[in-house]
């Protein structure tokens, strides 16, 4: 049988990206993809190849909607530690917000797949580090604007920021609160010297 006629791609994309990043990639077979998308084992093959691509394309997707994917695009002309503040009370909202209380898929993902072999495990503890170097190069720009003290250690501030945005989305399973959440990380974000006073925020 082949696709049908209405088939979107796009939308069949971010259904499995829905379906994986509550079920887990693991649980998530050709087969149960194939249901979720109503479309023939065959129809999958032909229109996505391997689970491992369809799972690449759900994470490039997630990675666009995800609530610091504002750190990725161009320098922002905003203060650092003002665009952190926003970036880390969205994570909190978005966590708090979500109902089947998920976490993060590259999260959820990073500690189900093997990130020594696994090509997949590999690409998304990449995904990760290259997180924490962009936080590094932020926070580097924040003290050359002298938004942050000269004495300002950008690299260990990025992988305890890295480590809080990890931390948050675990935490987030079992703490429902979105305040609750907030007082976590700003209590973190105070303690790393990072101003988190923001009108907007």
């Amino acid at each position: 049988m082949a696709r049908p006629s209405g088939f979107d791609r796009e939308a069949a994309v971010e259904a499995a990206m829905q379906e994986i990043w509550r079920d887990g990639y693991e649980a998530s077979s050709v087969k149960a993809l194939s249901k979720k998308l109503g479309i023939t084992r065959s129809s999958y093959y032909n229109a996505f190849g391997t689970r491992e691509d369809l799972f690449k394309e759900a994470l490039a997707v997630y990675f666009a909607q995800s609530p610091d994917a504002v750190l990725h695009g161009d320098l922002p002309d905003m203060p650092v530690c003002n665009l952190l503040t926003r970036t880390f009370r969205a994570i909190c909202k978005a966590r708090a917000d979500d109902p089947e209380a998920r976490g993060c898929l590259a999260i959820n993902s990073l500690t189900e797949l093997d990130t020594t072999q696994d090509e997949l495990g590999i690409a998304i503890a990449n995904a990760i580090l290259n997180s924490a170097a962009r936080l590094e190069e932020l926070l580097e720009l924040a003290v050359s604007r002298q938004e942050l003290p000269e004495q300002t250690n950008p690299h260990a501030t990025a992988l305890a920021l890295q480590n809080l945005m990890i931390g948050l989305n675990v935490f987030s399973k079992a703490l429902r609160d979105e305040a609750e959440l907030w007082l976590t990380a700003r209590t973190t974000l105070i303690a790393l010297g990072i101003d988190c006073e923001d009108e907007n925020a």
